[in-house]
């Protein structure tokens, strides 16, 4: 019997979701309880942490999963890297469901970063305005640079003081329109953007807001986890589940 884990969190996520439903398979959804009020699944869900490595493995042997699929945000390493040695650990075949990476293209005025340090780094020293969309993770890096006002876009109020002296939060759940950001960003006279490379259509329009603006972009690359099949639509993911060996 084929009894399926899908780690989610994602548009991709809740799409295969549905997939799965339809399809009557024996599946639980899982989220990380990032956020106050997850988007409802029509899948059995399940909201927390698994305690690491050897908290998945205990799970995938209790709950005989067959067959997990990651389709967490691209950003969530160690969730990710988890997965991969639970898997292994207990001889459980995972995949990947991910949405490719966003690209430069003609007019972007991109400044690429392989860690979030080196976003920190990137930006001015003289003060600037700046739309940091990178979620609520990693806000506390960037108050080695606290001359400038930072604009944050977060799904849920802050429970606690933020880590940046001055900040503005809009509170919002993608997805958003081009016109929506760039009206964001012009009012409140954004001259710089960081953005994680998360990739899908969802959270797009801050990049051509961005281009039509003529403001640059810091784009922090995605984190590399272990490897496993990466699979990019909802049919090729079914067809794993049938034939895991084969990707």
């Amino acid at each position: 019997m084929t009894r399926i884990l899908l780690l989610g969190g994602t548009t991709e996520a809740s799409s295969l979701a549905r997939t799965l439903a339809e399809a009557g398979a024996d599946a639980v959804f899982s989220y990380a309880g990032r956020t106050a009020k997850p988007v409802s699944q029509p899948l059995p869900t399940r909201v927390g942490g698994f305690g690491g490595v050897e908290g998945l493995s205990g799970y995938l042997k209790t709950e005989s999963i067959t067959h997990v699929i990651d389709a967490t945000h691209p950003f969530a390493a160690q969730m990710s890297t988890n997965a991969v040695q639970a898997c292994k650990s207990v001889g459980v075949p995972i995949c990947a469901f991910e949405r490719p990476a966003w690209q430069a293209g003609e007019g972007d005025s991109w400044l690429h970063a392989d860690s979030i340090e080196s976003a920190v780094n990137a930006l001015p020293e003289a003060p600037a305005r700046v739309f940091l969309a990178i979620g609520k993770q990693n806000l506390a890096q960037f108050a080695a640079k606290p001359q400038h006002h930072y604009l944050l876009r977060l799904v849920d109020a802050p429970e606690a003081d933020l880590p940046l002296p001055h900040t503005t939060v809009e509170i919002a759940r993608g997805p958003f329109d081009i016109a929506g950001d760039t009206a964001l960003m012009q009012r409140h006279g954004i001259t710089h953007v960081v953005a994680k490379n998360a990739g899908g259509a969802g959270a797009a329009a801050k990049l051509t807001a961005a281009r039509t603006l003529g403001l640059p972009v810091i784009m922090i690359g995605r984190p590399k986890v272990p490897e496993r099949p990466v699979l990019g639509s909802v049919a090729e993911v079914m067809a794993w589940i049938a034939h895991p060996s084969a990707a």
